[in-house]
C-alpha cells in the first residue's frame, strides 16, 4: 500500500518592512500653510507644485487664462459662512470665494462654494474643463483637492458628508465621495509636498509623460532637456517659442512715457504712440526719456523690467519689480562663483566655446581676402579652442582668449560685401573701445551693449544674480554674469547684426557723428542698427543639442535655465551653445 506522499508546509511569507512614517513640520512662518491647490498639483506633477509653491515660478498660458474667467463669478464672494455650531439651526445656505485654514493640518484653501444643507456642508470645486470619463468621476488631482477641502472644513468643527466639482465646460456636477482610500491619499500627498518643500529639493521631472505637453510650466520645468542628460532620452518639441512680448525702445530725446489703462502712451515732440501693456516685454530708455509714476507702477505689476541707457546706447541702470522668489538658484550661484576651481572650469569652457564660435562664424561669413591667411586664422583658431580647456591659470586663459580675439578682429573687414568696402569709413583695423574709434567700433559697442541688457534681463527672469559672474570679476555696477553669459553670442547675435546692416546698406556712413576721437551712432542709425539686432533675436535655428527649432530669444533663455539646473545638480556639465 502506497504511503501517501507527505505534505509541503505552506512558503513563508516574506517579511513585511516596518516603515516609519515621518511627519511634515509644524506650520509657522518658515514653513507657511500650503495651498490646497498645490497639493493638486503635487498629486499631479510634484515638479510642478515644488516650481510653483517653493520657486515661486509661474508662466500663463491659454488654459490659465480660462481658468480665471471660470472663476470669475465666485472669487467676487458672496453669502456668508455660518459658524459650525450654527449650521443645524441655520436653513440652506451658500458661501462663496471662502478662505479657511488648518494649522494641524498644514494646508489653506480659497473655497470656490460652500453648500450646506441638513446640518452638513459641501465643498465644490469649479474646473473649467468638461467632466472627464473616468470610473471615479475626476481625475485624482482634482478629488485629492476636494478631500483636502473637506478635511479643512472638519477641522474646523463642520460636518462634511460629501464633496463636487462643477465642471464648466460641460455643465455637470460630480459627487466626490470621501472614503478612507481618498482620505488617506489626500493626508499622504499634503504631507509629501510639506516634506519635499521643508527639504528644498527639486524632484525628478516626469519622464516622457503626456502630462508636460500641456503644461504651461514646460520651458521652465525642461523635463525632456533634464532627462536627456540624465537618461539619454531624445527631447520632444516641448519648448514653447518666444513669447510675443517684446522689448520697446524709446529713443527720441524728451519724449514721455505715460499709461492708460492698459496701454502706454509715447508722446514725441511730433507723434504719439500707443502700444498694450501686453506687448510689451521689457522697456528701454535711451536718453533724456520721462516715465510716469503711474507707467512705472504697471510696469512693476507685470514684472516688466524698465532699463535707463545713454543716448549712445551704454547701460545705466535697471528697474524691476520685487525680483525673483527662486533664492535657491541664486544660493548654488554664490556657492560656485566662491569656488574657484568650479569657477576656472566653468571659464575654460565658456572661452573654449566662444573661440569655436568665433571660428564658424568667421569661416562661413568670409567673403574677400587671402584665402591662405584665412585658413591660417581658422587653424589657429582651432588650436587655441583646444588649448582652452586646460589653461592652468585664469591668466593663460585670458592671454589665450586676447590673441583669438586678435586673430578674429583683423580679418572682421574680410566679412563686409562688395558695397561696403567701397566706403573709407568702413574700414578696420583693429578692435577699439572707450572710446570706438570708428563706424564699425561705434556699431560693435552697441552691439554688445545691447547684448549684455539682453543677458541682464534673462538672467534676472530666470532668478540669477547678474552682478556675480564666474569668468569676469565683480565690480561695483558691472553684470559680471551677463557678461560671461555673452561670451559665446558675441560673434552670433552681435557681430553678425554689425555685418548684416553694413552689407545690406541699412546703416550707411552717413549715420555716425565724431567728437573728438570718439565715433558714435546718429539716431537714425541707432534705430536701424537696433531693429537689426531684434530682428537677429527673433530669427529661429535648430538647437544643437537638443534639435528642435526655437528662436534665438527663446534660446537665451533656454541656456540660462539650464545654467540653473547645472549649478543645482541636475545636470553634471553645461551645455554651451555651439554653432556647426
Amino acid at each position: 500500500m502506497p504511503f501517501p506522499e507527505p505534505s509541503l508546509p505552506e512558503p513563508a511569507a516574506p517579511p513585511t518592512q516596518l516603515a516609519l512614517e515621518l511627519p511634515a513640520p509644524p506650520a509657522n512662518g518658515e514653513a507657511p500653510l500650503v495651498p490646497v491647490r498645490m497639493v493638486n498639483e503635487y498629486v499631479y506633477c510634484p515638479r510642478l507644485a515644488f516650481l510653483e509653491w517653493v520657486d515661486g515660478e509661474w508662466s500663463d498660458s491659454g488654459d490659465t487664462e480660462e481658468g480665471r474667467r471660470a472663476h470669475a463669478r465666485i472669487d467676487a464672494g458672496s453669502g456668508r459662512m455660518p459658524e459650525p455650531d450654527d449650521v443645524e439651526a441655520k436653513p440652506d445656505f451658500t458661501a462663496r470665494s471662502v478662505m479657511l485654514g488648518s494649522e494641524r493640518l498644514g494646508i489653506i484653501a480659497k473655497m470656490d462654494l460652500i453648500e450646506g444643507e441638513d446640518g452638513t456642508v459641501t465643498p465644490v470645486d469649479t474646473k473649467k474643463g468638461k467632466r472627464p470619463h473616468v470610473a471615479e468621476g475626476a481625475y485624482e488631482p482634482e478629488r485629492v483637492q476636494v478631500c483636502a477641502q473637506a478635511l479643512i472644513l472638519e477641522d474646523a468643527g463642520y460636518k462634511v458628508a460629501e464633496g463636487a466639482i462643477w465642471y464648466a465646460g460641460s455643465r455637470e456636477r460630480v459627487r466626490i465621495a470621501l472614503d478612507d482610500a481618498l482620505r488617506a491619499r489626500t493626508r499622504s500627498a499634503i504631507s509629501e509636498l510639506r516634506l519635499t518643500a521643508a527639504a528644498g529639493r527639486l524632484p525628478p521631472p516626469l519622464v516622457d509623460s503626456p502630462k508636460c505637453t500641456k503644461c504651461s510650466l514646460a520651458g521652465i520645468c525642461l523635463p525632456d532637456e533634464v532627462s536627456f542628460f540624465q537618461r539619454g532620452l531624445a527631447p520632444r518639441p516641448l519648448n514653447p517659442s518666444a513669447d510675443t512680448a517684446l522689448p520697446l525702445y524709446v529713443q527720441e530725446p524728451g519724449a514721455r512715457v505715460s499709461k492708460s489703462g492698459e496701454v502706454l502712451v509715447i508722446q514725441g515732440e511730433e507723434h504719439k504712440t500707443e502700444v498694450a501693456l501686453g506687448d510689451v516685454s521689457e522697456l528701454v530708455l535711451h536718453g533724456p526719456v520721462a516715465l510716469t509714476t503711474p507707467a512705472l507702477g504697471a510696469l512693476l505689476r507685470e514684472e516688466i523690467p524698465v532699463t535707463y541707457a545713454s543716448s549712445s546706447g551704454w547701460v545705466l541702470g535697471h528697474t524691476v519689480s520685487t525680483g525673483h522668489k527662486n533664492v535657491a538658484i541664486r544660493m548654488a550661484q554664490y556657492r560656485a562663483a566662491f569656488d574657484e576651481r568650479r569657477c576656472l572650469s566653468f571659464a575654460r569652457s565658456l572661452v573654449a566655446a566662444k573661440i569655436r564660435n568665433t571660428r564658424v562664424f568667421l569661416r562661413r561669413n568670409w567673403k574677400s581676402g587671402n584665402e591662405a591667411e584665412r585658413d591660417g586664422a581658422i587653424e589657429a583658431l582651432s588650436r587655441l579652442a583646444d588649448r582652452a580647456p586646460h589653461a592652468p591659470t585664469e591668466a593663460e586663459l585670458l592671454g589665450i582668449e586676447g590673441d583669438a580675439a586678435a586673430r578674429y578682429f583683423r580679418l572682421l573687414a574680410t566679412m563686409f560685401g562688395e558695397s561696403a568696402r567701397e566706403f573709407p569709413d568702413f574700414a578696420f583695423d583693429k578692435r577699439t573701445r572707450r572710446p570706438p574709434a570708428d563706424p564699425v567700433n561705434a556699431m560693435l559697442s552697441l552691439g554688445y551693449s545691447l547684448l549684455t541688457r539682453t543677458w541682464l534681463t534673462t538672467l534676472s527672469a530666470v532668478g540669477f544674480d547678474p552682478y556675480l559672474g564666474f569668468y569676469h570679476r565683480p565690480r561695483f555696477g558691472r553684470p559680471a554674469l551677463a557678461l560671461d553669459m555673452m561670451e559665446p553670442f558675441r560673434p552670433i547675435l552681435s557681430d553678425s547684426t554689425v555685418i548684416q546692416v553694413i552689407n545690406n546698406g541699412e546703416v550707411k556712413a552717413d549715420g555716425f557723428v565724431a567728437a573728438g576721437p570718439a565715433v558714435n551712432l546718429k539716431p537714425h542709425a541707432r534705430r536701424a542698427f537696433i531693429a537689426a539686432y531684434e530682428r537677429r533675436l527673433d530669427q529661429e535655428v535648430t538647437h544643437p543639442v537638443f534639435g528642435y527649432r526655437v528662436s534665438m530669444r527663446r534660446l537665451l533663455e533656454v541656456q540660462a535655465r539650464l545654467l540653473a539646473r547645472h549649478l543645482m545638480g541636475e545636470i553634471e556639465t553645461y551645455p554651451h551653445y555651439l554653432v556647426r
